[in-house]
């Protein structure tokens, strides 16, 4: 069972009030709280088609650390397991002190609902969503999100503020009253004409016919008209003991005509639509009803379509327990009003529940043969290989059959069409094996192509933001998105490199390229699940096939590919900074295995392999206590995989040219920007597949790790200017970086990922002191240690580094110089500047640039090119020890903090690839020769 989470971090400030519904998530919902949405399904996916973002969590948090706590106490694991979801936030945060909107309307306007009309929304009725919860289910929420018991209780001043509240939420519901009013009449405008010229001799549409397509409309429209009436003046006239109780429980008891409404919805749409089909006049009107906006703008009338209009009960019947939850959150309990609201969602639950009963069968199927069902198990986008060239897909799972689709080019008043590639009944696909030898014929995109993508995905970005701010026209802006995705669509065919094959036994075999191996375990275990249930082989007809096709348009969940372009401008960016993850251990195995872990994070839409714990030997609880840094650019999910090792070669089948490690289990958590804002340690447990493994969390935003912190002890070398070291020691490098490169040139230069694969905190920790009091065993302690712990001290070095090597005073002409367009100036600039470094900076610069050519002279072993080296060490070398952008900028421009740093890191990437590009570096003494030596640009 996969559970997903609206990520409340990317909510508007009100998101109480904002509902979802199976129609706009594509997905049946199921709601615990006002604060919190569970979608349950038997399968993963990812639908964007609403405003607001939702993501993925199968993570299942089980604590957060408090300061000073190493794990959870008795009293916490009490508390723990009372309370109703794993949600640490503090609820009230997301208010910050605004009114909520309910108006659900607004931005649904003009939208196709027939995506997905064979759904209906799914509402819990469990006593869990209840908000009469126990005072210890409260009360263990509050204590897990600000670690005091004491910020549970309620003053005299936050009684008042939620009695403040209270009247938002009701002005809330109020305004959105009148849209959906405005709504329903908009959709009987028609209703009346047609019901007279259905007695004429030429009607547009039969009695029988309106009264199937409008059955209910005309009560529903009174009885909320009724309700509106009823609280509009109560509102205007307000006061905290004002009473509206009894308008909302007389509401909740005429739920029976949505009933009506819900049971006849399917069989209206199917009415209309063919009713369009056969009459022009009709469909001319049913694509043209206006309805009257409540927003002050020009244009009062916003066109709708009739089919768009007929869902809005749908959707509406959906909001009753979250609207009640809301009121009932900011009513006392004392309140007369209380008793009545609790009385209007006990009715509004039972409502929801026996509708859940009725249309859960009925989602996302379609009729096959027989009286089956052909079920959508799972849709997403994947980049097949074709013939060396890389295509986008959209791949649908139905229960059967796993189907490759190409989205046809959408023509002016067409609808989306998909154009079946390929399928294979799942009865006869199985996972091709690749040999080694075969995986070569994957055609990989250098990494300096794809960073270029990524610079001009920054720029883009920019330019959209500096048009915003100058307020230019739409037409400038709209140009702009449109460059925005082509290039970030390119970037996400081009980044996927891991093969995924799937071979049909009577056919061909075909070969997808995807990001992480989390993804790829995903796909496999599903369709393996899938396969469980289906043992005969079949084809389609041509007909059957294209059927098929078509009805994947609205069955579809996930509707676009994930770009930035699709995001909405209040949608999180993801997190910028460096996460400190301490990998502690795991439970739940079932045998003695070999046993590691890898870490995942999403950056520019796509995951990443970012860490790779020890492999722990002959266990079933591992005791790794491994701690990572990880760079986050835009992240918001970190992943998490657990394999055994498998020294034994034929133990696993090789499947897509991977490792013959098995995935043992895998798990995600959503990385909430309110979440991690604490400093201190963050304890969480990720749940998979019965396997829990522990993990602790400390998040540092870009703001505070970018300053370059001096050391209060000269006396050592971390945190201490490279010419007093070298000084001190009498040599020209100072010793800890002619240490580290020895030992990683005598047993490194050969390890998959050197400087890229993090290594254990602890290890460099303890090198890190070695070296600061001198310890004259350090080289032996260093032969004993992993090399990425090695490797990871000598970047601590430079990066704790006082000022960067390549100083704060030189840094912008660098950035500059890197930016010039004409070859020849670029190399005078660039060396000149080189040269200008102090000579122990220089020195150590040139020594420090032989050892990285000489790691990428075994690329083809190491997987560390000159590029992706120079991603490793350019910000370590160049950032500023100020942490504001040194690159300059046209000081009007509107630049947001992630991409100002995705530009500035790349600019520094750039300057140590040209470095390390060149084939000589010209010694200090050339300096006196150059004519055009110059520090200036």
């Amino acid at each position: 069972m996969t559970f997903l989470l609206v990520n409340q971090a990317t909510f508007p400030p009100a998101p109480p009030a904002t509902i979802f519904s199976e129609k706009k998530v594509g997905l049946p919902l199921k709601i615990l709280s006002s604060h919190l949405i569970v979608v349950v399904h038997p399968h993963h996916s990812h639908k964007k088609r609403h405003k607001h973002h939702v993501t993925v969590q199968e993570a299942t948090i089980v604590g957060l650390r408090k300061p000073g706590q190493i794990w959870a106490t008795e009293a916490d694991l009490a508390r723990r397991n009372t309370a109703v979801d794993g949600f640490h936030g503090d609820p009230e945060t997301i208010y910050n002190n605004m009114p909520p909107t309910y108006s659900y309307d607004a931005d649904r306007i003009g939208e196709d609902p027939t995506r997905n009309r064979e759904t209906m929304p799914y509402i819990d009725d469990s006593p869990s969503s209840s908000p009469q919860l126990s005072s210890k289910s409260r009360g263990s929420r509050d204590t897990v999100s600000s670690g005091s018991l004491e910020s549970s209780k309620s003053s005299e001043p936050d009684l008042e503020k939620g009695l403040e509240m209270r009247k938002w939420v009701l002005s809330g519901i109020l305004a959105s009253e009148e849209t959906y009013l405005n709504h329903l009449k908009a959709l009987l405008l028609p209703m009346k004409p047609l019901k007279a010229a259905a007695t004429t001799s030429q009607p547009v549409l039969t009695n029988q016919q309106i009264e199937t397509i409008f059955f209910k409309v005309p009560e529903l429209y009174e009885i909320h008209k009724e309700f509106y009436d009823g609280l509009l003046p109560r509102v205007q006239q307000w006061s905290h003991h004002q009473c509206v109780g009894d308008l909302f429980q007389k509401l909740a008891s005429q739920l029976g005509v949505y009933r009506a409404f819900v049971d006849n919805y399917e069989v209206a749409v199917e009415t209309a639509e063919k009713c369009c089909q056969a009459n022009t006049q009709f469909s001319e009107i049913s694509e043209n009803l206006k309805i009257r906006n409540t927003k002050d703008v020009k244009d009062q009338n916003t066109k709708n379509s009739l089919e768009a209009l007929l869902y809005k009960p749908v959707d509406r019947v959906t909001r009753s327990t979250l609207v009640l939850h809301d009121l009932l959150k900011h009513t006392p309990v004392n309140h007369l009003d209380h008793p009545l609201l609790q009385d209007a969602l006990r009715i509004s639950q039972n409502f929801l529940s026996s509708i859940n009963e009725e249309i859960t069968p009925r989602r996302q199927s379609m009729t096959v043969k027989k009286g089956e069902h052909r079920q959508l198990i799972k849709d997403g986008f994947l980049v097949e290989l074709v013939e060396g060239a890389r295509k986008i897909r959209h791949v649908f799972l139905f229960s059967d059959l796993f189907l490759c689709a190409k989205m046809k080019k959408q023509i002016a008043g067409k609808s989306q069409q998909y154009d079946c590639k390929w399928y294979i009944p799942l009865a006869d696909l199985s996972f091709q094996n690749l040999d080694e030898t075969d995986s070569s014929y994957i055609p990989l995109v250098p990494d300096e192509e794809l960073d270029t993508m990524k610079i001009k995905i920054s720029h883009i970005k920019n330019e959209i933001q500096r048009e915003k701010r100058a307020n230019k026209g739409s037409k400038v802006i709209e140009r702009l998105k449109k460059k925005l995705s082509e290039q970030e669509s390119l970037l996400l065919l081009m980044s996927p490199s891991m093969a995924f094959r799937v071979h049909n036994r009577h056919g061909k075999s075909y070969t997808f390229l995807i990001s992480s191996d989390y993804e790829r375990a995903e796909w496999r275990e599903i369709i393996r699940e899938q396969q469980k249930k289906c043992f005969k082989s079949f084809s389609l007809t041509t007909v059957e096939l294209q059927m098929l096709t078509n009805s994947c348009v609205k069955l579809q969940t996930v509707h676009n590919i994930p770009l930035t372009i699709n995001k909405e401008d209040d949608e999180s960016p993801g997190l910028y900074g460096f996460l400190n993850v301490i990998v502690h251990s795991a439970t739940g195995f079932k045998q003695i295995s070999n046993l590691y872990c890898t870490l995942e994070v999403d950056s520019f839409g796509y995951f990443v392999n970012k860490a790779k714990t020890r492999v722990y030997r002959d266990t079933l609880e591992p005791n790794w206590n491994e701690e990572f840094e990880i760079e986050l650019e835009g992240s918001q999910t970190l992943r998490i995989l657990s394999y055994e090792k498998c020294y034994n070669k034929t133990k696993f089948p090789k499947e897509d040219a991977e490792i013959t490690d098995n995935i043992m289990g895998k798990g995600q958590i959503q990385l909430e920007p309110q979440a991690l804002q604490d400093k201190d340690w963050q304890r969480t447990v990720i749940g998979m597949n019965g396997i829990e493994v522990k993990l602790s969390m400390k998040f540092t935003s870009r703001e505070f790790s970018l300053k370059r912190l001096p050391s209060r002890k000269q006396t050592g070398v971390f945190g201490v200017s490279i010419a007093v070291v070298t000084k001190r020691e009498r040599s020209k490098v100072p010793y800890i970086v002619r240490q580290c490169v020895e030992e990683i040139e005598r047993r490194g230069l050969e390890e998959i990922g050197i400087y890229r694969v993090s290594g254990v905190a602890t290890d460099i920790q303890t090198l890190k002191a070695s070296f600061d009091t001198n310890n004259k065993d350090v080289s032996v302690m260093m032969s004993e240690m992993d090399v990425n712990a090695i490797a990871g001290t000598l970047k601590l070095y430079f990066r704790e580094l006082p000022a960067p090597l390549f100083t704060d005073e030189l840094y912008p002409n660098f950035a500059e110089g890197i930016a010039l367009s004409d070859p020849v100036a670029k190399e005078s600039c660039m060396l000149n500047l080189l040269l200008s470094l102090p000579e122990p900076n220089f020195t150590t610069f040139s020594f420090l640039l032989d050892h990285l050519k000489r790691v990428a002279e075994k690329e083809q072993i190491n997987k560390m090119s000159l590029h992706n080296l120079a991603t490793v060490f350019g910000p370590t070398l160049l950032r500023p020890s100020d942490k504001d952008s040194k690159i300059p900028t046209n000081p009007t421009q509107a630049i947001t903090m992630a991409d100002s740093w995705s530009l500035e890191v790349m600019s520094q990437v750039q300057v140590l690839l040209y470095f390390l590009q060149l084939e000589t570096i010209p010694t200090p003494d050339s300096k006196r020769q150059s004519i055009l030596f110059s520090t200036e640009v």
